[in-house]
């Protein structure tokens, strides 16, 4: 499969404001793309920045696309392979769709919602559509985004899928820079292979990101100790191409271009006996995979936290609301990991800020497919088609406003960075 081959797939295969530009000598960075006037420029850009340290992020997927929208792929992809109708989608969780224009809607193939408005979608590659994404995260204080790069499309670069999320990444610049949020970019290794792992990789850093679209360059763009950050999502996990000695390499290629390396592991990483070990030490932050526990497991992030402490790493835990992916494999149960009103994904939270860590990664932003975006979502019947299953906010039994995950995400964010005390329970209303 080209992409993340579904989020938690990936992991075990078992399973233009001013007043929006937030950080101190932001607005006195010069534009982003202006060429230096000094050689200490970039380094005052850097500091200026925006870092990982103490900040939530949340992965940013941007892959949702629908016939018509214009788009370089131009037809429905990730909601379903052709016109979404009944029987036909990949997606679990339906979306609230009421803050994006008419323009960046898409009608389907179901029928009504329950409150008689029709079944639109959104595509990911409308300017509003990114524009209010970022504006949320502004909004609801999450730190910013971690977008998504798939090493099944930049293997072909002037491939739809390709161009597509080029575009979503420049998009993404621009309302993060308008907002104030922080972004970087993430690759995830799946759809490559043994053969062409590192060239591919430091080709497309070097020709592309770098290279022609320079998301580095922004303001906005995420450093952390003056370098600009990357995170290199697969290392070592299960299914996933690459061998030790590639990953230490590629690591060891962006240390020495200056940049600051996340690594996406196994959840395992700590007791890994495949290999992996000099790859996972020779990591800047080690940010390892947790979609797909059912429990919360504060001992493993304890454990996590002593280890990456002892070895002068950074942590960055993973976080997630629930999961459910019935309506894209069959016979997979509905609700599978549920949310329990917010308690679930509170207690993950809680767990990170008990073991020390101050940072964060909040999987994911607008992942509709799995049940795991924090983005608004339809909050009961009324809200989604008809004809159709998908989940909504009040499976649980307990009804919620539909941005309730952006405001839990909220709270946790100051949980986690410190700036709120500890709390054993949600903190927030279910309602807005």
């Amino acid at each position: 499969m080209h992409r993340r081959q579904k989020t938690m797939f990936r992991t075990t295969l078992a399973l233009g404001a001013a007043s929006g530009l937030i950080w101190a000598g932001f607005a006195a960075v010069p534009p982003a793309g202006a060429a230096p006037t000094a050689s200490g420029e970039s380094a005052a850009r850097a500091a200026a920045a925006p870092s990982v340290k103490g900040k939530v992020y949340a992965g940013y997927q941007g892959w949702f696309a629908a016939a018509g929208d214009g788009s370089p792929v131009n037809a429905w992809q990730h909601w379903a392979s052709g016109t979404p109708a009944p029987g036909n989608q990949s997606f679990e969780l339906y979306p609230d769709v009421s803050a994006y224009p008419d323009s960046a809607l898409h009608q389907t193939g179901y029928a009504a919602l329950g409150d008689g408005q029709p079944s639109k979608l959104f595509s990911s590659y409308a300017d509003a559509v990114v524009d209010q994404h970022f504006k949320w995260m502004q909004q609801y204080g999450i730190d910013g985004a971690a977008i998504q790069r798939f090493g099944g499309d930049f293997t072909s670069p002037g491939n739809p899928r390709n161009l597509q999320k080029n575009g979503i990444t420049q998009k993404a610049r621009t309302a993060a820079e308008k907002y104030g949020r922080g972004f970087y970019v993430e690759y995830d290794i799946s759809g490559l292979t043994d053969d062409n792992l590192v060239s591919s990789v430091q080709k497309d850093w070097t020709d592309t990101v770098t290279g022609s679209m320079k998301p580095t360059d922004s303001a906005a763009y995420a450093h952390q100790d003056g370098r600009p950050v990357v995170e290199l999502w697969g290392i070592g996990v299960s299914g996933r191409s690459g061998t030790p000695d590639q990953f230490v390499q590629l690591v060891n290629w962006f240390k020495e271009r200056g940049v600051y390396v996340i690594g996406g592991v196994p959840r395992g990483w700590r007791t890994d006996t495949s290999g992996f070990a000099p790859a996972y030490d020779a990591l800047d932050m080690v940010s390892p995979w947790n979609v797909g526990n059912k429990t919360v497991d504060d001992k493993l992030f304890a454990d996590d936290e002593a280890r990456l402490e002892a070895n002068g790493q950074d942590y960055q835990p993973v976080i997630f609301p629930g999961f459910a992916w019935s309506n894209w494999h069959e016979g997979s149960p509905k609700n599978e990991i549920p949310r329990d009103a917010g308690q679930f994904l509170w207690d993950q939270a809680l767990g990170v800020r008990k073991a020390g860590a101050n940072s964060a990664f909040v999987a994911m932003f607008d992942e509709y497919d799995e049940g795991t975006a924090i983005a608004p979502a339809a909050e009961d019947a009324s809200m989604i088609p008809t004809n159709q299953y998908f989940l909504t906010l009040d499976a649980d039994g307990k009804h919620m406003s539909s941005d309730f995950y952006l405001r839990l995400a909220a709270a946790a964010t100051k949980m986690i960075n410190g700036s709120a005390d500890i709390s054993e329970t949600v903190p927030i209303p279910l309602e807005n």
